[in-house]
């Protein structure tokens, strides 16, 4: 990634606007936690209870104590939907937010179908809705969009039982990856095992969450017991010289989320963040928004981060984007597209 010096503590004017007409991919990004405060009003309204439905009221909703505080806010917003017809509008919506205000052309959303199975909504309906968006989604915005179908961890084995039936018995078209989510302590990843192998067999990537709020153990884990081909998050590498220089080697990406990582705690402040060691260390690491409304950030915000953090201009943003499009799991012809898209963004500026 190319880069220069800059004194501002955030991308400059210029530097802002080139952004947010990147075109870009993002690869950590959370089905439910994407809903804005728009979209989470309108559910609330649907569905009075817990969840305020006025913005400011949100604002407060969303102020998270730690990271356990945020899985209660989160399954609050997740208590809202309810039906498929919740779940068609969400998802259409997500889109719609993504392309139009973040120049997203391609997007892996985490979704959890678990937790709206449980909450009485069947899986075959849950698969149809998004589905429907996602034809939608092409269709009205130009946003291509794959799912990856996550492992609540705070759930346990029975809700990994229950994700991975839904994969194999309940596949949808844009399904391409299996993941593992929620809390890290006292969630072992090894326990997870025969799920990421029965999934992987029946041809989905592996892509969990690791290191996030547990040290590099939990990482290696990741890779060397359930097949990781990227790292969510992966924060704490940075404090294993062995295991950033095994990143580096293998290629395996990280899906870097600054202002996530602040949020719930996992690191002090921004100064700190290990994506700068990542960086040096020749880790490959991809910039993602994670639960953009609930940690008051966008993908946009996320890559001006980045900006100063790894004191990027424009082509190295440029990299940055096509980075992630490398580490996707889109089609190869997409890929060339997307990349040819971004390179003739930069030479246009």
């Amino acid at each position: 990634m190319r880069s220069r010096r800059r004194s501002a503590r955030f991308a400059d004017v210029s530097l802002t606007d080139f952004i947010a007409g990147l075109p870009k991919a993002e690869l950590h990004v959370h089905h439910v936690g994407s809903a804005s405060p728009r979209i989470v009003s309108e559910l609330a309204e649907r569905h009075p209870g817990v969840v305020p439905s006025d913005p400011d009221a949100l604002a407060d909703f969303f102020a998270f104590r730690d990271f356990g505080h945020f899985i209660e806010v989160y399954l609050a917003v997740v208590d809202l939907i309810r039906t498929p017809e919740d779940i068609r509008l969400l998802t259409y919506e997500v889109a719609r937010e993504m392309a139009q205000t973040q120049s997203l052309r391609y997007a892996e959303l985490t979704c959890t179908p678990y937790t709206s199975v449980v909450r009485g909504i069947p899986i075959e309906a849950y698969g149809e809705a998004i589905e429907d968006a996602r034809a939608a989604a092409l269709r009205d915005f130009g946003l291509r969009l794959q799912w990856i179908y996550d492992i609540p961890g705070e759930s346990g084995l029975p809700a990994a039982d229950a994700t991975l039936e839904f994969v194999l018995k309940n596949p949808t078209d844009g399904l391409i990856g299996f993941g593992l989510g929620g809390p890290e302590v006292g969630v072992p990843r090894p326990q997870f095992q025969p799920h990421f192998d029965a999934a992987r067999a029946a041809g989905l990537h592996s892509v969990p969450h690791a290191g996030e709020t547990t040290g590099p153990q939990t990482i290696w884990d990741a890779i060397n017991v359930l097949g990781a081909e990227r790292i969510g998050h992966g924060t704490s590498a940075a404090q294993d010289p062995e295991l950033l220089a095994h990143l580096a080697e293998t290629g395996i990406p990280l899906e870097v989320c600054p202002s996530s990582n602040i949020a719930t705690r996992a690191v002090e402040r921004l100064e700190d963040h290990p994506i700068r060691a990542f960086r040096d260390a020749g880790v490959q690491v991809t910039v993602n928004s994670d639960d953009p409304p609930m940690f008051s950030t966008t993908l946009n915000h996320e890559y001006a981060i980045a900006a100063d953090l790894l004191g990027l201009d424009e082509a190295g943003l440029g990299d940055l984007a096509k980075a992630a499009v490398d580490a996707s799991f889109a089609d190869d012809a997409f890929k060339a597209q997307l990349r040819g898209e971004i390179d003739s963004y930069v030479a246009e500026r």
